[in-house]
């Protein structure tokens, strides 16, 4: 994503501060020098992490804002401390800059300690003449500095301290955004004082994006009414696109455009000619407010909780659009928002065409995956939904669910938020890229064929990626890239088990408690519980046979303990603490039976809220089956609510023990339901 426009300009630290001859002058309404140690230890750990992790890369530290004063000279805006901060890292790495690089209007203070800095004269630095705040602000990176070389020898010091200054001036990169000098300063400061911060990575790729639409003031306005409403992450699409109508149908429920020309086409039939007839600035695409419709109280009832950001969203879709560019690789993609500028500088992307996708993947994110609603979780309710929003008439507009079938509605909701639970963190989503590669072709979507895709999908995750030893580090969790090699073939999904895997498989792999396990994912835990409410909704749900509810409790192994907990089952989002049933505390204990190997297996192990693991890690089996199913309210049944733990203190209750013998048995009767045909 390459940009000429002379208002926006990417820089090396090197190019803006030591080669060039620019200079920046703060002006007397800008505060003075604020950055305290957590801001100074930040920057730096991140630089260095960035030069440990990707040492030919580019990373990106942030945006500077200016206005030009005359050539070469700037007056600085917005990004005077972190300006500040890197000018005085420069200097504590001997790095040589120009002692009128930064200066300060009115305050000979700050001027003179910046001149200290620049001349290396570091030793007057105690005196009464200088700005304490920069002083401070030295004395700080210094810190960092050090304690990033920390445990380092001289000779290996030196040789560090060396590259990390020159990955500082070559390959950290800052934004320059120089306003234009014609434009409205009042109005602009307006702007950023309504904003309270510097532009976000996200707003300099829409910037980037909308320098194509220069000469077309439709498309550009169109483009940022988009923009702005998918990244309102937190409500459906429909409810805050001003053209809605346009292109969700009289409904609101279907995406009826078929092509990004189909929707442009759509749009320019929709202007009217003389309603805009000037391009847009940067500023302006940045600032305006009235691109989508403002929140009323009847809209409420729509909004939810995000699985996702907005930066991540669009990191997502940029790989969909990416999938169909030749030579793409999708291994190297990085699905991080750190990675946002780096991986839309790569692309090639056409912003018309962009507009498109956002838009049709921002709709299917709202209705066809699982949102999280702004309830708090409670036993007798499911805070997950799936649901189209709907529109009845002019004043009635409300969510409803995606399929008519009760069941496949569950089972959706079920296996979406399997994969959410599993994978909350924002730049571990992989599973989110590979439904919105299902869904984006589609003009029509059969539910019940997503249902299918989303059945083979958890199982291509269960045996191609976390029953394939090659595909796993050496704590069992996946290696990188190993869910795009497991998932993707030739640029398409390929959802096919590469080999049937066995009990066998998942024992060698994950330990049988002669072999000690070296961890067992989230993943594994919440598939097995998903492979047990499948059970019970395939064998007992609606049925009022008592066989069948007798052949279901045999096969999970534990007496009938009703059907409330299958029936109120859901993935919680707070169960993420791994629990051993018999606790580690007493592997060294002299009464103990069991050994470490024993005790650290799949039979043994479930997964709890990280409250209810903390209060009673080391409570015995029997204790933690009076106060995990206690009634009182003290631990949240929501918390040990997994349907694997709820059968693991049956088995105890019904055995009156926990032995070897019932945790093996235990594990063979679930690999039995994770593997039905072994």
């Amino acid at each position: 994503m390459k940009n000429e426009n002379n208002e926006l300009r990417e820089l090396s630290v090197g190019e803006l501060l030591v080669s060039s001859n620019m200079s920046f002058q703060v002006p007397i309404y800008q505060r003075n020098y604020a950055w305290q140690k957590d801001e100074i230890t930040a920057l730096v750990q991140d630089v260095y992490d960035a030069l440990e992790q990707n040492k030919s890369g580019v990373y990106y530290i942030g945006t500077l804002v200016t206005h030009t004063i005359r050539e070469n000279e700037f007056e600085v805006i917005d990004g005077q401390q972190r300006l500040t901060t890197i000018l005085i890292l420069l200097c504590a790495l001997d790095i040589k800059v120009a002692p009128n690089k930064l200066t300060f209007k009115a305050r000979p203070k700050s001027n003179f300690t910046m001149q200290l800095l620049a001349n290396g004269d570091v030793n007057r630095l105690e005196t009464d003449d200088v700005d304490k705040g920069i002083r401070r602000g030295y004395k700080f990176v210094v810190d960092a500095i050090n304690d990033v070389l920390q445990e380092k020898d001289k000779t290996e010091e030196v040789k560090l301290k060396k590259r990390f200054a020159q990955y500082l001036q070559d390959n950290v990169h800052i934004i320059h955004y120089r306003v234009p000098q014609d434009i409205d300063l009042n109005h602009y400061f307006e702007v950023m004082n309504s904003r309270g911060e510097q532009l976000e990575k996200h707003e300099i790729v829409k910037a980037e994006l909308m320098s194509q639409f220069v000469n077309d003031p439709h498309k550009s306005s169109f483009f940022a009414e988009v923009w702005e409403s998918c990244s309102r992450m937190n409500s459906y699409v429909q409810s805050t696109l001003l053209h809605a109508k346009l292109l969700f149908g009289e409904h609101l429920d279907n995406f009826v455009s078929t092509s990004s020309d189909d929707m442009w086409r759509r749009v320019e039939a929709e202007y009217n000619d003389d309603s805009i007839n000037a391009p847009l600035s940067i500023a302006e695409c940045l600032s305006k407010k009235s691109w989508v419709k403002e929140d009323n109280k009847s809209d409420l009832a729509d909004r939810f909780q995000p699985i996702i950001d907005f930066p991540n969203f669009l990191l997502i879709v940029l790989k969909v659009v990416q999938m169909k560019s030749t030579g793409f690789s999708a291994q190297s993609f990085k699905l991080d928002d750190k990675e946002l500028l780096t991986e839309f500088d790569n692309a090639n992307v056409n912003a018309g065409d962009f507009c498109y996708y956002l838009l049709k993947a921002k709709y299917l994110l709202d209705n066809y995956i699982v949102h999280h609603s702004n309830e708090e979780e409670t036993e007798n309710s499911n805070p997950w939904k799936l649901q189209l929003l709907h529109r009845e008439n002019a004043t009635e507009v409300y969510p409803v669910n995606i399929s008519d079938d009760k069941s496949v509605q569950l089972e959706l909701v079920h296996l979406l938020s399997m994969f959410e639970v599993s994978f909350t963190p924002r730049q571990r989503k992989n599973y989110l890229f590979y439904i919105m590669l299902y869904l984006m072709p589609q003009e029509h979507i059969d539910v019940e064929a997503y249902l299918d895709f989303l059945r083979k999908l958890s199982r291509c995750y269960f045996e191609n990626i976390y029953l394939e030893q090659e595909n796993l580090t050496s704590r069992n969790l996946p290696a990188p890239g190993a869910f795009d090699s497991a998932i993707l073939q030739n640029g398409s999904l390929n959802l096919k088990i590469a080999s049937p895997k066995s009990a066998c498989t998942f024992d060698s792999i994950f330990g049988d408690g002669i072999v000690i396990s070296k961890g067992i994912p989230l993943f594994v835990f919440n598939y097995t519980d998903y492979c047990i409410w499948k059970l019970y909704a395939d064998m007992v749900r609606g049925s009022k046979s008592e066989t069948d509810r007798q052949l279901f409790f045999n096969r999970l192994g534990c007496k009938d303990f009703g059907l409330d907990a299958f029936d109120k089952f859901y993935f919680s989002r707070t169960r993420r603490s791994l629990e051993h049933y018999y606790a580690q505390a007493f592997i060294y204990s002299d009464k103990n039976p069991l050994t470490a190997e024993q005790i650290n297996c799949f039979g043994n192990y479930a997964m709890i809220g990280s409250e209810a693991n903390s209060a009673g890690s080391n409570w015995s089996p029997h204790t933690k089956i009076e106060h995990y199913l206690d009634k009182s309210g003290k631990i949240s049944l929501v918390s040990v609510a997994s349907l694997k733990m709820m059968v693991m203190m049956n088995i105890c209750e019904q055995n009156n023990q926990w032995r070897f013998e019932d945790i093996t048995s235990h594990q063979k009767k679930m690999l039995n339901i994770l593997f039905p045909a072994t």
